[in-house]
């Protein structure tokens, strides 16, 4: 279905950590269609910042007509510093739901992997898959089991207390502060975590390191990339990823992240 700018209605915002916000929207049609992974490109009200800013779904209340954005305010005078100014009853210009989200394989055990600015799409995709939402699973039956892994830099450790309740979750800190002493992947093998498919979102250190380490495993492994975006609809080939084959539409070896991702399986894309 084809998108529409739209404005959407503020219906609430808090600070979650120092630099990260927590915003609440309204716009029905955006919750009813989206699923975990996908986002929304956010524009400013402000002509000097003319790109938008995609921001991955956290969270979506279909019942409601509302979704979620957690997201980290890049620095001053930037779209995300206006974004965080933003109350109750206010609107924002945005766009979407944009891109393909996560395909859940039914049955086979879930390994869900955030880092930083990462983790919020993975709560999202924990609930979706928990109520059986998830693109994948036809029935209740097929609803695998999921174990959860967020890497933080230090306590702060935002959204750890929900995922906890969604399912079995374990932190790493890069200072040691909370959980494990090192980053994701040192979190799975100190835990001993087992599982048949990894799912992913977070910098490309970290995905990089989960691409590996599920082909050693013999694991499936899809992961989602963050990049920066222009038009969010695939138009520009402003962000774009090597990947193994050939694509249809630009006729070289790569994929828009906005419009062929931004989930991918990691054997068709090169991440070094």
């Amino acid at each position: 279905m084809a998108r529409q700018m739209q404005r959407a209605k503020v219906i609430s915002q808090k600070k979650l950590a120092d630099g990260i916000f927590d915003l609440v929207l309204f716009a029905y049609n955006v919750a009813d269609e989206a699923h975990a992974g996908q986002f929304v490109s956010v524009y400013a009200d402000d002509e000097s910042k003319l790109l938008p800013r995609p921001i991955s779904l956290c969270g979506i209340d279909r019942d409601e007509g509302e979704f979620r954005l957690v997201y980290r305010v890049t620095g001053e005078h930037t779209g995300t510093e206006w974004l965080s100014r933003l109350r109750a009853g206010d609107s924002v210009k945005m766009l979407g739901p944009l891109g393909n989200g996560f395909t859940v394989l039914p049955k086979k055990r879930a390994l869900l992997v955030g880092g930083g600015i990462g983790i919020p799409p993975m709560l999202a995709l924990a609930r979706d898959i928990k109520s059986g939402l998830a693109p994948g699973i036809e029935n209740k039956e097929n609803i695998p089991e999921i174990k959860i892994v967020a890497g933080y830099r230090d306590k702060n450790i935002f959204l750890f207390k929900e995922l906890k309740k969604e399912a079995d979750s374990f932190a790493a800190t890069e200072d040691g502060s909370v959980g494990t002493c090192g980053n994701a992947l040192d979190a799975i093998r100190e835990n001993n975590i087992e599982a048949d498919a990894i799912y992913a979102c977070g910098p490309m250190p970290m995905l990089r390191a989960l691409k590996n380490y599920a082909a050693e495993k013999g694991m499936d492994c899809f992961i989602s990339l963050e990049e920066r975006m222009a038009c969010g609809i695939g138009a520009c080939l402003a962000c774009v990823c090597a990947t193994e084959n050939v694509d249809a539409h630009s006729n070289v070896n790569n994929k828009r992240i906005c419009k062929d991702g931004p989930v991918f399986d990691a054997r068709e894309v090169l991440l070094d």
